[in-house]
């Protein structure tokens, strides 16, 4: 089982170990690993608001940049007969596949969080 918490505009995954009866995630799109554990889900989600700011005033005495920098580049892998479509569509619009996908991610992105607001 894995899930999510968030804190301070940062995101932990959050798994479960029987084998050692305890909830343990770490910090996600951040520059370091840091990680947090709990045996509740109170304990849990305090350690993960500690590990954050920790992390924040660590990064913010040695002057280093907290967040995980995004190039803007990443590999897709799709199904080739999906691959073929998205090629064909975004002739027929007049764009290439690459402006294709940032137009579909985007709309996707700015509907999950428009959900997320009503929710």
């Amino acid at each position: 089982m894995s899930s999510t918490i968030k804190y301070k505009d940062y995101i932990g995954s959050v798994e479960y170990s029987a084998e050692d009866k305890v909830f343990f995630g770490k910090i996600e799109f951040i520059n370091d690993v840091v990680t947090f554990e709990g045996t509740t889900v109170e304990e849990l989600e305090q350690a993960f608001q500690d590990s954050v700011d920790d992390y924040l005033e660590m990064c913010r005495e040695i002057g280093k940049e907290p967040d995980k920098a995004f190039k803007g580049t990443f590999n897709i892998r799709m199904q080739p007969e999906l691959h073929k479509e998205a090629a064909r569509l975004s002739i027929v619009q007049g764009k290439n596949l690459n402006q294709l996908v940032v137009e579909a991610v985007s709309q996707y992105v700015h509907h999950a969080y428009q959900h997320k607001q009503h929710a």
